[in-house]
């Protein structure tokens, strides 16, 4: 035992190759139906070191290679929510003060708490940021001894007790008051003594519709439908969009046809086209349809990203791996389909020059120190640095001629293999302290106080978002792991719900405020 030890302390690669291996396994393995997914990476890498420290073996996975797997995750997840993020932040800047608010007073019970058990600044600064599972908040302490027991100590449980939260927030039932509406289409008979261009329609409809074909009567053949069309009084038009929206749709217009214009394709035919050419990544649905449409009578219809349907609205933006569903001529549809690009490279090209250009922006940004009138100057750190950085090259899609997006596919993997580097890095560091926490005298009051700091934090969290902010219970699972900047909540909410786009988009909307924050907090602690 002592041999393979002292061999897999020697060799940090192995060590991390293994680590992912027997986490991973682990992870796969179900009681009751729960399963812990990728984040058993982290307690495989806990147990393995831990049992090394008992025979004065050190094993480690190197610091560098635990940042740069920090940095993947955060920048990739940044581009992943990007498209989203701004959007959804300013219907949702409450939610961050809240979750800002709520940081705060957990910091406050932990000092209370701490004070009252007789332990020092260092220790209650130490415990708060293990109790929030935030490396960069302990080195804001100052990383002392003292602080670093506190923050080993309350690390487990702040990692189990959020599983806890994460866990109830995705499992409250199938219903979900944020589910994307399902995706349908209608044939509609138009009637009705007054036509109206299918522009205004989607405007009066929130631009969630969109319209494939038009016939003008039951024999005549379907056409394109262009951004100038109009439909009038006897027209046959189908509808794509969310299903409330299509019915209300119809209701206007006229009634449901039982002639399917979907079913003749002689004259209009439709495919499954994956975006790949790197000129089209950034560009909207609507300027790409005109394009299409003026070029070969062809448009687009529906956008599938990664497992997501969307209507392809004017001002949604396309990356490269998106596969849109054209409705075009049979003559023609090759020709968009070579136009489009339509190659599986698409869906893993990694698109270097924005992956290289992204994480060394963000690496940047992570060092600039941010003055804090009475507290010095803080760094945001690499993780909120790529993150911030991914978020806003996701949103801008390219800049003139560059795309500064990658796939879907692409980045869902940089996601999952970062997380996991990073999950073994961080599992090694605290098995290591992990002996000395239990060993210390203070050990009890320091997992006290860090308790009451990791238990007001889920509880706030969940209770404030849940009943206050009525969020769903996907985003909701997000948020719990962003509130938290655990990398490993994010991975157990996102095996949970199969990736769902959601759970990224709640993580990001709230990381980069708490990882401040609890950076900020950590330093009042220490002087206080």
């Amino acid at each position: 035992m002592v041999g393979v030890l002292e061999f897999l302390g020697d060799q940090p690669l192995i060590l991390l190759g293994l680590l992912i291996a027997l986490g991973s396994a682990a992870g796969r393995l179900g009681i009751g139906g729960v399963s812990l997914g990728p984040v058993a990476v982290l307690f495989v890498a806990i147990a393995l070191t831990a049992l090394g420290t008992t025979y004065d073996v050190t094993l480690e996975v190197p610091e560098l290679l635990g940042s740069m797997g920090l940095a993947l995750f955060a920048f990739a997840t940044g581009i992943l929510a990007g498209p989203s993020f701004f959007t959804t932040l300013r219907s949702a800047w409450q939610v961050v003060l809240a979750v800002a608010g709520i940081l705060i007073l957990a910091a406050g019970a932990g000092a209370v708490v701490g004070r009252s058990l007789g332990l020092n600044s260092e220790a209650i600064a130490g415990a708060f940021a293990g109790a929030v599972n935030n490396t960069p908040a302990l080195a804001a302490a100052g990383g002392t001894p003292q602080a670093t027991v506190g923050y080993a100590t309350a690390y487990l449980y702040g990692v189990v007790a959020m599983l806890f939260v994460t866990g109830l927030a995705v499992s409250r039932g199938e219903r979900d008051r944020d589910t994307p509406a399902e995706i349908t289409d209608l044939t509609v008979r138009v009637e009705g003594d007054s036509s109206v261009s299918v522009a205004d329609l989607r405007h009066r409809h929130g631009d969630r519709l969109t319209f494939s074909r038009i016939a003008h009567g039951a024999h005549t053949p379907p056409e394109p439908v262009l951004e100038d069309t109009r439909v009038g009084p006897g027209d046959l038009v189908t509808v794509v969009g969310p299903r409330e929206e299509v019915e209300a749709c119809c209701r206007e217009l006229g009634h449901a046809s039982s002639h399917d214009l979907t079913r003749d394709r002689s004259s209009l035919d439709f495919r499954r086209i994956t975006i790949s050419d790197p000129r089209l990544a950034g560009r909207r649905v609507g300027d790409l349809d005109r394009d299409l449409g003026r070029r070969f009578d062809a448009g687009i219809t529906r956008v599938r990203r990664g497992d997501v349907d969307f209507v392809a609205t004017p001002d949604l933006m396309l990356q490269l791996g998106d596969r849109v569903r054209v409705v075009a001529p049979p003559e023609t549809i090759g020709e968009v389909s070579r136009e489009l690009g339509d190659s599986s490279r698409g869906l893993t090209d990694v698109n270097p020059v924005a992956l290289g250009a992204g994480f060394a922006l963000g690496l940047g940004l992570g060092q600039v120190a941010v003055p804090v009138p009475g507290f010095g100057s803080v760094m945001v750190g690499a993780a909120a640095g790529t993150l911030l950085v991914g978020l806003v090259m996701g949103r801008l899609g390219r800049v003139g001629r560059v795309a500064t997006t990658l796939p879907h596919t692409a980045a869902s993997v940089m996601v999952e293999l970062g997380l996991l580097v990073f999950l073994a890095y961080a599992g090694t560091r605290a098995g290591s302290q992990i002996i000395t926490a239990f060993t210390d005298g203070e050990v009890l009051n320091l997992l006290v106080t860090g308790a009451v700091v990791t238990t007001t934090v889920g509880i706030g969290i969940y209770t404030v978002m849940r009943w206050g902010f009525k969020v769903g219970r996907i985003r909701l699972a997000g948020i719990v792991a962003g509130s938290h900047t655990q990398p490993a909540l994010l991975a157990f909410a996102n095996a949970r719900t199969g990736h769902d786009p959601r759970v990224a988009l709640g993580y990001a909307l709230v990381y980069p405020a708490a990882m401040v924050v609890k950076i900020i907090l950590a330093q009042l602690l220490v002087v206080l």
